[in-house]
């Protein structure tokens, strides 16, 4: 399996860097990216073809995995269309929304007037850069088995990946895991500065809190007890633990992490919308 990037910005080296080590080879996988200093480190970390720009070399590709700023899609496509056959379109733009994608890449620059329909979109998030990542997919109806095998085969090279039936809930993908990190390391914050509130020194109260939410979060994973169960096992009447949840409930945490969350799928669902404007 042949695979072109366009693009070579974090995301696109992380997936690079995941293939890698996962047995795809150098050979096998290109990018595109105009910036000169970032081809060569591209060249130099992995020993990939970089080109500064799409030509006729894409054709003979299987993939092509589009690695651009939502911004600056509709540009990149128009590069792309014109060397377009068969090859299956992988966009992890995020609120990038298939229906414009297709136009852009099919219209009048490509060999096809039609939308061009071979597209998988998917959302990843940033754990990724540490091969810890979890990515949403939607394959368009065109897209088939082979063709989904093999794009689970490249983004399961950084992490986890969970397929939806409507590219509808890849917003609310994006609020969970798109999204979610920054909500993760919102927490940390909060638990760390308050330590230090209480008089921990600072590295302290940094190790203490990230190792409690790793180790609860691992725990979580190989328990077959949902969230909640699992919390109220934590929860001792009377305990240190749940005068500290009874000030969360008091404050409604949970119900603004919810109203945080539909924010945000509701702003994913909006940019998609102004991005594809004519």
């Amino acid at each position: 399996m042949k695979i072109a990037f366009i693009g070579g910005g974090n995301m696109a080296t992380a997936l690079i860097g995941g293939m890698l080590k996962q047995g795809f080879a150098a050979a096998d996988i290109s990018a595109v990216e105009p910036f000169e200093a970032a081809r060569a480190k591209l060249t130099t970390q992995f020993g990939i073809v970089c080109a500064a720009a799409p030509s006729a070399a894409l054709v003979t590709a299987d993939v092509i995995l589009m690695a651009v700023k939502p911004q600056n899609m509709r540009d990149a496509a128009a590069t792309v269309a014109p060397f377009l056959t068969t090859q299956l379109i992988i966009s992890i733009a995020a609120g990038m929304r298939i229906v414009d994608l297709a136009r852009w890449l099919g219209g009048t620059s490509g060999v096809s007037p039609m939308p061009y329909a071979s597209i998988v979109r998917c959302m990843p998030n940033t754990p990724a850069l540490i091969g810890m990542g979890i990515t949403g997919l939607y394959a368009a109806p065109a897209v088939d088995a082979a063709q989904r095998a093999s794009t689970e085969r490249i983004l399961r090279a950084v992490g986890d990946v969970v397929w939806v039936d409507s590219e509808a809930l890849i917003d609310p993908v994006t609020a969970v895991s798109g999204s979610g990190p920054a909500y993760v390391f919102y927490f940390l914050e909060s638990m760390a500065e308050a330590g230090v509130h209480l008089g921990l020194a600072p590295d302290d109260a940094k190790r203490l809190a990230l190792a409690t939410f790793s180790g609860a979060a691992q725990l979580a994973a190989q328990s077959p007890d949902d969230f909640a169960t699992l919390r109220a096992k934590v929860t001792s009447k009377g305990g240190t633990t749940e005068a500290a949840l009874r000030v969360m409930m008091e404050r409604q945490v949970k119900a603004a992490i919810g109203s945080a969350m539909v924010a945000a799928s509701a702003r994913g669902t909006e940019l998609g919308e102004m991005l594809g404007r004519d």
